[in-house]
């Protein structure tokens, strides 16, 4: 018998199968990543080796690079095509008007770049990721920092309404550094309202690199749940 947890995973499956069907011969593919975005990159895998479908991947991540070699993707850079096709990554909240935020994986700031680079951007999530109103269920908002900015960043935020905590490495004394060389800030703020407002305010800050919220930038978004894949597109 399935547990639950089968059943998520089963349905995160589903939800990438369903994401790259809108992979065409011949695309340049922005790679996102985590769990959902790893289902989709190996089942992108299989459509090269299979089909002989001809991609090339830019990874916006360490990760998404290592499992595009593992799948046999082929791999490029946004130098040698500024323009992508169509990405795919997640997200670690969606509201039903398609704001995100995303960044737990410490990658949104070249998330940010490979999506406003791409002509189409597909969001695959699990249900847990759905809220109505960005902020819900004490989700954090990360932010990418300059570590020189650290703390006028952190007592900016505190200005700001939130609550800032420097996000640390887990078997390693110290902050978590992202690919950038940079650190993580996750503020609270509650519930947010206006997310195009409140991001703007965080990147006026000096030293703010780039912040979590993804607005106006998703075409089409896939949610799983263990009975169905629910569509939500812009």
């Amino acid at each position: 018998m399935k547990t639950r947890e089968d059943l998520i995973q089963e349905a995160k499956k589903n939800v990438a199968l369903e994401a790259i069907k809108h992979v065409k011969n011949d695309s340049i593919i922005g790679l996102g990543s985590g769990t959902t975005v790893a289902y989709a990159i190996e089942a992108l895998g299989n459509r090269v080796k299979n089909e002989n479908l001809k991609i090339m991947g830019i990874p916006s991540s360490y990760q998404a690079f290592q499992l595009a070699i593992q799948h046999g993707i082929q791999i490029t850079t946004l130098d040698e095509h500024p323009i992508i096709d169509i990405t795919i990554d997640g997200a670690d909240q969606i509201t039903p008007e398609l704001h995100l935020i995303k960044g737990m994986g410490a990658a949104l700031l070249r998330e940010k770049i490979v999506a406003i680079a791409s002509k189409y951007n597909v969001i695959i999530a699990d249900e847990s990721k759905r809220v109505n109103i960005l902020g819900e269920n004490n989700q954090a908002v990360p932010i990418e920092v300059l570590p020189f900015a650290l703390q006028l960043v952190k007592s900016r935020i505190t200005e700001l309404g939130g609550a800032a905590i420097i996000r640390e490495g887990k078997g390693k004394l110290g902050p978590i550094i992202t690919d950038n060389g940079n650190v993580i800030i996750d503020a609270n703020f509650g519930l947010i309202q206006n997310p195009q407002e409140l991001s703007v305010k965080l990147k006026m800050i000096p030293g703010v690199i780039e912040t979590g919220f993804f607005t106006n930038m998703t075409d089409v978004a896939y949610i799983a749940t263990e009975n169905k894949i629910e569509k939500i597109q812009k």
